[in-house]
């Protein structure tokens, strides 16, 4: 797959724990709201401007830390990451990952990513597999975003042996977990991406997991399968092989973008060439990509 199209294939976050009966296993899908929460009844809490607010959080949560509360660690890098203040994030994750596996998850992506340090793949590879092979309930929420993310390393070949589209296959198959809607929704439509490609093309099992991820609310795949009806009914009507008729598709919106784009022969109309790139993109990310670097080399 071309190489631009490999870089888009983002990291999935972090996903938090739904609402327990315990104190311990409260919601954090936001440290702030988290936090106001907890000190809703502070005077003069809710007069606090923003900076000041932010302020008092970060005061609390250091305050926890020099008093021994060990969550307060993941919690504190969890908000420097929401503020994009990465190099304390990594602080704390760090701090906490050799008991936190929310830490060691947020740490690992960091790694990965190079957010707020130089970039250690390896590494982060190593603590997702740490968390994708253990049996302790503490990463049954967060086992299948591990196991989305090893694929995506090995689909890009960084912090692994080497790239094996058969490796990142396999993980994405145990994240998308047979369509679960709790497992990665990531994995589903990235599943539907990859057996779309020529690599890997097998269209059946493409319409198969865009189905699955856009029942779990998937919006990239709900785009992306409404196509597949078309290019069946002209593959059936013209024997013509599925895949090829994607390529001639993605390339036909791609050229009448560009002419939309540039106003040859019709005319200029930029949004409306955004919406041909578009579908030229969800029919055939491998052609988009290669007609693109036509287009910036001056070819097209």
């Amino acid at each position: 797959m071309d190489e631009s199209i490999i870089r888009e294939i983002s990291a999935e976050k972090l996903p938090l724990l739904e609402e327990k009966s315990t104190l311990n296993e409260l919601k954090e899908k936001s440290i702030l709201i988290d936090i106001a929460q907890e000190t809703q009844n502070e005077p003069g809490l809710s007069k606090l401007s923003q900076d000041e607010l932010m302020e008092k959080v970060e005061n609390i949560l250091l305050e926890r830390i020099k008093t021994g509360e060990r969550r307060a660690n993941f919690q504190l890098g969890l908000f420097y990451y929401e503020q994009e203040i990465y190099d304390k994030a990594r602080i704390y994750f760090d701090r906490a990952k050799d008991y936190d596996y929310q830490a060691l998850f947020m740490l690992a992506t960091m790694l990965y990513d190079g957010l707020g340090c130089n970039s250690e793949q390896k590494l982060g590879v190593e603590y997702l597999k740490k968390i994708a092979m253990s049996d302790s309930n503490k990463v049954k929420h967060i086992i299948h975003a591990a196991q989305y993310n090893i694929g995506r390393a090995y689909f890009q070949g960084y912090g692994v042996e080497r790239q094996s589209d058969k490796e990142a296959e396999k993980w994405w198959l145990l994240a998308a977990d047979d369509g679960n809607p709790k497992a990665s929704v990531m994995a589903q439509t990235v599943l539907g991406m990859f057996y779309s490609r020529e690599d890997s093309m097998d269209l059946q099992k493409a319409f198969f997991w865009h189905s699955e991820a856009c029942g779990n609310g998937s919006v990239e795949s709900q785009g992306r399968i409404s196509h597949f009806n078309d290019v069946n009914i002209l593959a059936s009507q013209t024997e013509c092989l599925p895949g090829y008729i994607c390529k001639g598709i993605a390339m036909g919106c791609f050229y009448y973008a560009r002419c939309l784009q540039e106003g040859h022969g019709v005319k200029q109309n930029k949004e409306e060439a955004k919406k041909y790139y578009s579908k030229a993109y969800q029919y055939d990310p491998d052609i988009c990509a290669r007609l693109q670097g036509l287009t910036q080399h001056g070819v097209i």
